[in-house]
């Protein structure tokens, strides 16, 4: 494989030794926070949800934040190939003109557009999405707490100041600040909660637009969500803060034919899971835990990636080193995430002819 890399933690990769991989081993797929980089997971998502996992009947916990929400949204939609395909089309394409004396857009207008596009993209299709006969959606997102229970131009500054020092002690320290809110459409969290501040809650039409932007609203990016129906009051935000790359302790519920829990099968645009988007600096959480021992990641070869325009994957200062030229931007990304369907096809052939040689460890 030239592309893709599998990563496997200890009891996956048992699995894998004696009994290679199969849909129905499957029991949770994860969705990371990243912006831009979730685009070149497309044609994966597309190959998992369109062509393989339907060769198995079972139920799926899928578990998104921020973009990663997005596409399990999406994919949970009934005609899922065409709706993938135009969230990565949307996401590509989206540009925002700028107001006499800007040099960016405000937080309001690009919330206001981003819900505008939820809108036109989820209108008819949210009962048939949270109903799906074998998917489970879980949409994480933050609350804030304390200083940060409602957004304010000077409060949630110093709150996310006080957020950081905090996490820098211990990420349970900084759910005095941000708690970790799931909206199910159905079924249990196929995680523990020990590890932080957790709610779980129901996802239902009443308040799926509004669940969904707020797991997308980065701070000072977009506007928090406020009151969520059928929600504690307060300020919500991007799922990615408590949980950037979703390193849950994973308990995956069901069992797979070999009597073990079902695997969590990640896809993802690197091999490190980061805990919290404020442990992006933090590299000692970087590293795979106990958390992790039944997950297989799918990521992209770094040396793969240097061949990507700008030898890069597409990411949010792309916004920046483009500005106002979203043609460009978009030219780029285009061609990264065309190339990114070698990662879906160098997956397919390894599930036809399984070599546990090119497993490595997570």
């Amino acid at each position: 494989m030239k592309a893709l890399c599998i990563y496997a933690g200890p009891q996956a990769k048992e699995h894998l030794r004696h009994h290679g991989l199969s849909a129905a081993d499957v029991g949770v797929i994860p969705a990371a926070a990243g912006g831009p980089k979730g685009l070149i997971l497309g044609p994966m998502d597309r190959f998992l949800f369109n062509e393989w996992l339907p060769t198995s009947q079972h139920a799926i916990d899928l578990v998104g934040a921020s973009i990663g929400a997005w596409r399990m949204a999406t994919a949970c939609m009934p005609e899922s190939q065409a709706g993938l395909l135009r969230l990565e089309h949307d996401y590509i394409h989206q540009h925002y003109e700028l107001r006499p004396g800007e040099k960016s857009p405000g937080a309001k207008q690009v919330s206001d557009s981003f819900r505008e596009s939820l809108d036109r993209f989820y209108t008819g299709h949210i009962d048939a999405l949270l109903m799906h006969p074998r998917f489970r959606l879980h949409v994480v997102t933050s609350r804030g707490k304390g200083l940060l229970k409602r957004e304010h131009a000077v409060w949630s500054a110093l709150g996310y100041g006080l957020a950081f020092l905090s996490n820098v002690l211990s990420r349970q320290a900084m759910g005095t600040l941000l708690e970790r809110v799931v909206f199910s459409s159905a079924g249990d969290l196929p995680f523990s909660t020990h590890d932080y501040a957790t709610r779980q809650l129901s996802l239902n039409p009443n308040n799926f637009m509004d669940v969904l932007q707020a797991s997308c609203a980065i701070p000072f990016v977009l506007k928090a969500v406020h009151d969520i129906p059928g929600a504690p009051p307060g300020a919500y935000w991007d799922g990615g803060i408590t949980d950037y790359h979703l390193h849950l302790a994973w308990t995956g519920g069901a069992t797979t034919s070999s009597g073990k829990s079902k695997l969590v099968l990640y896809p993802h645009f690197q091999k490190a899971v980061i805990p919290g988007w404020l442990d992006k600096q933090l590299k000692w959480r970087h590293k795979a835990t106990s958390f992790l021992g039944n997950t297989i990641v799918l990521a992209p070869h770094p040396d793969w990636v240097k061949t990507l325009p700008n030898g890069k994957l597409p990411d949010r200062h792309d916004f920046v080193t483009y500005g106002q030229d979203w043609q460009s931007r978009a030219k780029v990304w285009q061609l990264a995430c065309a190339a990114s369907q070698q990662l879906a096809d160098e997956f397919s052939a390894w599930l036809e002819r399984p070599d546990l040689s090119l497993v490595q460890d997570l």
